[in-house]
This record gives C-alpha cells, structure tokens and sequence, in this order.
C-alpha cells in the first residue's frame, strides 16, 4: 500500500507538469459554458483568467495568444447570442481586450524580474564558490562529502560554513553555524573561512586555530555598529585527523556534537567541558580542550549545524540524526548524507526553516592505525 505522503507527491507533479495548459482549459471551459447557459450569463471571468494565466505562466507567444483566444471567444458569443452590437456586450469584450493587453505588460514585466533574479542567483553561487568551495572527494586519507541547503528557497549561501583542508598536521575541518542573518552573517562565513584556511596551515594546534579564529571575529564585531554588534559569533566545532593513527582530535565550541559511526553504530562525540562560541570567549575564564576520540579505519565522522537537530515534523518533535542513522551500514560519505537529507525532509515535510551544513569524514578502510576500540572514551 502506497503512503498517502507519496500519493500527494504524485498528484503534486502531475499538476505541475499540466499547468501550462492552463489558460487553454479556461478558453475551453468558458466558451462551453457561456454557449449552454443562458444568454445572459458571461463568462467573462473565464475570459480574462486566461490570458493573466499564460503572462504569469508561458512565454510572451502564448500570452498573445491566449488574450486573441478569449476576445475571439468573446466575440464569437456575443455574436451568437446577438450582443454584438449592444453597448453591454461592447463593454465585455474591452475589458476582455484590455485584460489582455495588461497580461502582456505583466508578461514582459515578470520576464525582466526572472532575468534579475537569475543574475542575482548566479552571483550568489559565485559567492559560495569562493567563500564555500566545493571539496574534492578525497582529502589524505579521508572520503570526504558535503551538503549545504539554505532555509530561504533558492538561496545558495546563509549563515552555516564548512571548511576542510590537508595540513602538515593533518586533515583539518571546520563547521560553524555564524548567530545572525543576512548579508552581515555572510561577511563573518568570509571572515571566519579566511581566517580558517591560513591558521589551518600555520598553527601547530586546534587550539591555536581556534584562538585566531577567536581574534578575528571579535575585531569583526567590533567595527559594527547598534544591534549588529550582538550578533557575529560562532558556534563551531574543529577537528584534526592525523595522517598516520586511527584517532581524531576535536575542539567544540558550543555547537552540536559530531557523530562517531561505524560497523552500525552511532556515539556523540561529546566535548569534556562546555565552552562559549566563537567570538565569546572574552565572556568566560576557561580555556580550549582538544579532545581525542578513536577514528578507526572504515568509521566515519558527521558534523552538522543545528538545522538538522531543528527540523520539527508536525508534532513538533525534533530530528534525531543519531536515532535514524542506528543500525545502518551506509557505504560511504556521500550515501551517508544524501541519506540524511531525504529523511529530514520526510520528517519535517519538506518544511526547513534553519540553513543546514553537513559534512561527513570516512577513513578509507586499511589506512595505518594503532588498534584503539571505537568505543574508547574521549581523551583531553
């Protein structure tokens, strides 16, 4: 038995497929109407729908087209049930005609609005590209996949980074979710993932990382000004995978804790102490921990931001990534989260309301390791 969410879904298509006919089903049904009811009755509503339908929907052609179809309907009417030379019927078909001429305006107007709008997608891709490249599939020893899905329809970048990159420490990741929306959320992603790529390379530590990142982002804040000011911090966490070893090394600061899975199992890789995010440090006395948790050959590391943990079904209850990924064998990053897209979006009904960044890590199966169980606690 077919699940009634999947009958809807075949429904919706089918309807999207056929609704650029229309504005001829309109044509269709008024001229059938207006001819077998009374001579009274206009279908002037269907009239003028008809064309206002085929601006908003078709191509100019079928705009024009459809506005000559319902005055030549109109006309045929009026003729038959003799109005023709009636003041009334002369009034129905100029509104009829100057329906149509206004579809034709709204025609052009949408068509030169849809030419902005893609101008305008195509520049914020180009701003993805730069400030979230794609990664490359493999990175040292590690699978690599990501997955970015603003809350906004067609939007191509929000407030969540992702970065990943090979060191002379070893592979280096990070995944953020900036507070803020806007354009002022994109600048700190710039600001964050410059910073990110340089101190990667150069600092000997993730603490060390983390401690430019934390310099950068308060000089950020800084120069804003009014209620900006409050916003621009980061939830983040970063992780270092050695070339050599089967552990991992993680400084979380206050985001959701990544997931450890391997052979079915899944553990929250979760920090040892708290800590404040990104560009709030100057709020608290502690200091950044790394911790060190087992990454054996085949296991596979998922960070997220919070709109995975977020997304509410109808219930209001929230997504557990770590409840839906138990027991499942997936074979590889992209599977993993091609997987994790479908069911949040099965949970939530398709309705995302938060910007939503994944990345998952896999060591490739007989990379050197010395022998640590999985299931080891983590270690400062």
């Amino acid at each position: 038995m077919r699940a009634p969410s999947a009958g809807r879904t075949s429904v919706r298509r089918w309807c999207l497929r056929h609704l650029q006919l229309l504005p001829l089903v309109l044509l269709v049904a008024g001229a059938l109407l207006d001819y077998n009811t009374s001579p009274h009755f206009s279908a002037e509503a269907f009239y003028t729908a008809a064309p206002m339908t085929a601006a908003a929907l078709l191509s100019l052609r079928a705009t024009i087209l459809a506005g000559l179809g319902a005055c030549a309907a109109d006309v045929a009417l009026l003729i038959h049930f003799g109005f023709m030379d009636d003041s009334g019927g002369r009034s129905e078909l100029a509104a009829v005609a100057t329906v149509s001429a206004f579809a034709i305006v709204v025609n052009r107007l949408m068509y030169y609005s849809n030419v902005r709008l893609q101008s305008a997608r195509r520049i914020a891709l180009a701003v993805q590209r730069a400030v979230l490249p794609q990664l490359p599939a493999t990175v040292g020893p590690l699978r690599i996949a990501v997955r970015y899905q603003a809350a906004v329809k067609d939007a191509q970048i929000g407030g969540d980074l992702y970065g990943a990159q090979d060191t002379p420490y070893g592979v280096r990741c990070l995944v953020g979710d900036v507070r803020g929306k806007g354009m002022g959320a994109v600048k700190v992603v710039a600001v964050a993932m410059g910073v990110f790529r340089e101190a990667a390379e150069e600092e000997s530590t993730l603490v060390g990382v983390a401690a430019r990142l934390e310099r950068a982002l308060i000089r950020e804040r800084e120069r804003r000004t009014g209620p900006e000011r409050t916003e621009g911090f980061v939830t983040a966490v970063l992780v270092e995978v050695p070339h050599c070893g089967d552990e991992l090394r993680l400084v979380n600061r206050g985001h959701p804790a990544p997931l450890l899975l391997h052979a079915g199992r899944v553990r929250r890789a979760e920090p040892s102490e708290p800590a404040l995010p990104l560009g709030l440090a100057e709020l608290g006395a502690g200091q950044d921990r790394t911790d060190t948790v087992p990454f054996p050959p085949g296991a596979t590391l998922l960070l997220y931001t919070d709109g995975l943990t977020e997304a509410r079904n109808r219930a209001g209850d929230f997504y557990d990534p770590a409840a839906g990924l138990a027991g499942r064998d997936l074979p590889g990053p992209d599977a993993l989260l091609d997987t994790l897209l479908t069911e949040v979006s099965r949970h939530a009904g398709g309705r995302i309301t938060d910007d939503m960044a994944l990345l998952a890590l896999t060591r490739a199966e007989g990379a050197p390791g010395s022998g640590h169980s999985f299931d080891a606690p983590p270690r400062q």
